[in-house]
Parts: C-alpha cells; sequence; structure tokens
C-alpha cells in the first residue's frame, strides 16, 4: 500500500463549536513520511506537532490535542475523513484553537478533498497488523476490540439511558463506504446535556445545523425556550418529544460515533489493518485506548 497526498491545497471555514470563534482550516499537500500534522498559524512562531495521541490533553465534547502554546480542539471529524479517504500525509493550517464544526459531520471534508483530488506517493504506507486479539476495557463499561482482518473494518455499539435513544448500532465494513454511509453522521447531544454545556463555556457555536439535538426529557415551555433563544434558534414545542432536525440515517448517533472512533484510532500514527469493535465509545476511552496502542507500536517514541 502507497502513501497518499491531497493533490492541491483547500480550505474549509466557519465557527468553531465551543468557541464561536471564526476559523479558517487550510490542507497542503505533504511529501512522504511526512504524516498529518497541525499548525496554529495565529500563534507566535506558529508551532506545528504531529496528531499523535500523546498529544491529547482534554476529551470534553471533542478531542483536543495540546502541547505547550499549541492547543486545537475538536479534531476528530478531520482526521476521521482524511483517514478514510487514504491521506498519510498532509499539513492542517488553523487560526484558531479549535478546527471549525462545519455542518457537524465529516463531509465538508469528504467533498473537499474529493475536489481537491488524491495523489499516490512513492513511498509505503506503515501499516500495524493486528494479528492477535487486543482488548481495553474500561470500569465504566467502555470496551474495545481489535481482532485479525484482511481489511479494515469497524463496528460501534452505543447505549443511553433514553427513551429515544436507548441502543444503535453502526458497521462499516469498507473505508470505501465511508463516504455514502458515514460521513454525513452528525455529532449529537441531548438536551438536558445543553445547559450545562453552556454554564461550562462551552458550545458557543452550537446550534440545529451543526448538532443534531434529542429531545427526550420533558421539561417546561418555559425551560426549553430559554435555551433556543440561547442558541439563537427558533422556539419548538415543548410537548414533542424526539429529534429536533431531520436525521440523516435512521442510526445516526451510532454511525458518528463510528465517524468519530476512525478519527480517534488515527491518533496512533499509521494505518490499522484489523476489525475495531467498540461498545459504548467515546472520545475519553477512544483516545486512552489510541495512547496505549500507540504505546504498543511505538513503545520509545513520542
Amino acid at each position: 500500500m502507497k502513501q497518499h497526498t491531497i493533490a492541491k491545497p483547500f480550505t474549509l471555514e466557519g465557527k468553531g463549536l465551543h468557541t464561536g470563534v471564526y476559523i479558517h482550516a487550510r490542507f497542503v499537500p505533504a511529501a512522504p513520511d511526512y504524516g498529518i500534522r497541525l499548525c496554529r498559524t495565529d500563534l507566535p512562531d506558529q508551532p506545528i506537532h504531529h496528531a499523535y495521541a500523546d498529544y491529547v490533553s482534554a476529551t470534553e465534547r471533542g478531542t483536543v490535542l495540546e502541547h505547550g502554546s499549541w492547543r486545537i480542539s475538536t479534531v476528530e471529524h478531520s482526521l476521521s475523513a482524511l483517514y478514510a479517504m487514504g491521506i498519510d500525509n498532509c499539513l492542517i493550517e488553523v487560526d484558531g484553537p479549535e478546527m471549525p464544526i462545519l455542518d457537524g459531520s465529516a463531509m465538508p471534508y469528504i467533498k473537499a478533498v474529493q475536489q481537491a483530488g488524491i495523489v499516490e506517493q512513492d513511498a509505503e504506507a506503515e501499516v500495524y497488523v493486528v494479528t492477535e486479539p487486543i482488548e481495553y476495557v474500561s470500569e465504566h463499561g467502555n470496551r474495545l476490540l481489535l481482532t485479525p482482518s484482511d481489511s479494515y473494518q469497524v463496528e460501534v455499539e452505543v447505549r443511553y439511558p433514553s427513551q429515544i435513544l436507548s441502543l444503535q448500532r453502526a458497521e462499516l465494513h469498507s473505508l470505501a463506504d465511508y463516504p455514502r454511509e458515514i460521513a454525513a453522521a452528525r455529532t449529537f447531544c441531548f438536551v438536558r446535556e445543553i445547559e450545562p454545556l453552556l454554564r461550562m463555556g462551552l458550545i458557543k457555536g452550537g446550534d440545529l445545523k451543526n448538532a443534531l439535538v434529542i429531545y427526550e426529557t420533558p421539561m417546561s415551555q418555559e425551560g426549553l425556550d430559554y435555551l433556543t433563544d440561547k442558541l439563537g434558534q427558533a422556539r419548538l414545542d415543548a410537548g414533542k418529544l424526539g429529534y429536533l432536525s431531520p436525521i440523516h440515517y435512521h442510526n445516526e448517533p451510532a454511525r458518528h460515533k463510528l465517524l468519530d472512533i476512525i478519527g480517534d484510532l488515527s491518533l496512533i500514527g499509521c494505518r490499522l489493518q484489523a476489525k475495531v469493535y467498540a461498545e459504548k465509545p467515546g472520545h475519553t476511552f477512544n483516545t486512552s485506548c489510541a495512547k496505549q496502542l500507540r504505546n504498543k507500536i511505538y513503545p520509545k517514541q513520542l
């Protein structure tokens, strides 16, 4: 398998989910063995670092990479898209503290890569081939199991104490199916989570256009009006439970969790040949597994 990069630069722009700041992210072709790196162009000296699990510093509603003054949030959607499209080498230049949320999915990145084109490079891609089962389990019931496979496959199961979203599963048998089956799945949250997140100073750029919001715990009309007003959204009927915007797939939340885990596991720093089964995945658990797996592959590297 050869390495690949994008054929020409492209830029995506929009507000950050948590900061609300308008951000530009420029994707630039890179030489063989460069890997995926991110640059903060708005900081002195424009620091650049690899997209490695070693640099994960936080996982509250997204994956955050940090090293000194270099800090970039919500990297998982762009990294997932690059991995799915087979991009091994690329520089991402960001002029703010997080990636733009765009529509909350990976589809804008997929379309941009498709339009830019992909170039095969004269170097072999590094692939970690799983030859025996590798399992990680947390005390909270999260589970990640990697088993031998002829290709990269992912299966996800999510469970929530929710009458709207209790149990969902999603599968990806080939990365070739990612643009059609996974890329459009948006990040999601429950209405009951919104007020605490706002109080934490997060989701300043969140709205019903860049997230799938699930309303499954009845609240007063006054309470729901307060939240929609804070988000700058039209008021909704508090008596109507369900998804507050049309869904792209019947199991969109599970598909988005699959999208996320591809992005988070890409932080091992190489390609993976395995069947990945994830039960109750989340950024904290995903990136913890990525760190352990990266240490297994590169025990003496940072």
